[in-house]
């Protein structure tokens, strides 16, 4: 059964690094479903790779294969590896904290170290700094081909030996809300938190009351501000901040017709806090 080959870098598309995957995704079935999820993650950031896939994942069928390749390491001792999810999905990527989003939210059922010595491009052994094309582009496509099974792989890892990159989950103490801006909506530059809309309802919030917003990185505060919790950029007017329920069924922070990101110079990641207080 051939199955969707799902890839994602930080390749950019200016030269032919996602063309050669592509490529080498071909030689292996001239027919296998190739789509891409994004290969604009910002240059060695594995956090935002990590992110990416969560994003996505719960949208594709069981059997999709995903090639995730932002790999600063590459060349080094890190691990490459296999994982099947507990959505019965592969992640073919390197194991240096791509996969801690899949690890918290979606749960791993199994992990494999890619034996290279089968699973590699023939005649690509020279060469230590392309290993998306010559290892993970060549496995995941004879993963999702059919040409190799999972046990074909490599050898089995312990799932709590993965790397995982600092997480932690948000929690609401003494009515505020605590979480990270796991990642920005970066077209339009909303924050989008892991506070689900599940907690925030526990504040007992309405659509049109206000909210207080406290945004710390590590110990600076960079922002603290009330705004109106909204259910679309539509219920403030233009320039004004609105926090909102985002198509992750997350909370988020945005502007309507700005850039929250570039007006409070915001990054992401787990250094980055934010809190949420309703205003009695």
């Amino acid at each position: 059964m051939m199955n969707a080959l799902v890839l994602q870098s930080d390749f950019g598309i200016e030269d032919g690094a996602v063309s050669a995957m592509k490529g080498v995704a071909h030689s292996v079935s001239r027919v296998i479903p190739i789509y891409d999820n994004t290969h604009d993650i910002p240059p060695f950031n594995i956090w935002e790779g990590s992110y990416r896939l969560l994003q996505t994942v719960a949208y594709w069928p069981k059997g999709t294969v995903f090639v995730s390749v932002v790999d600063p390491g590459v060349g080094s001792e890190r691990k490459s590896v296999v994982v099947q999810t507990n959505n019965d999905q592969f992640i073919v990527t390197p194991d240096n904290g791509t996969l801690t989003h899949i690890f918290y939210k979606v749960g791993i059922k199994q992990i494999r170290e890619i034996d290279e010595k089968v699973n590699r491009l023939p005649q690509s052994g020279a060469s230590h700094t392309f290993h998306g094309r010559d290892i993970y582009a060549y496995t995941g496509a004879r993963l999702a081909a059919g040409a190799i099974t999972f046990e074909d792989v490599g050898q089995e890892l312990m799932i709590n030996d993965v790397v995982q990159l600092p997480f932690y989950g948000a929690k609401l103490e003494s009515k505020i809300i605590s979480g990270t801006i796991d990642i920005l909506d970066v077209q339009f530059g909303n924050l989008w938190t892991n506070i689900s809309r599940e907690l925030f309802l526990e504040l007992n919030v309405d659509y049109g009351e206000a909210v207080e917003i406290e945004i710390i990185s590590d110990t600076r505060r960079v922002y603290r501000n009330n705004m109106t919790f909204g259910r679309s950029f539509a219920s403030i007017h233009v320039g004004e901040p609105v926090l909102y329920v985002n198509s992750l069924d997350n909370m988020a922070v945005a502007i309507n017709q700005g850039s929250f990101a570039k007006a409070y110079n915001i990054g992401t990641g787990s250094n980055w806090r934010i809190y949420i207080k309703k205003i009695n």
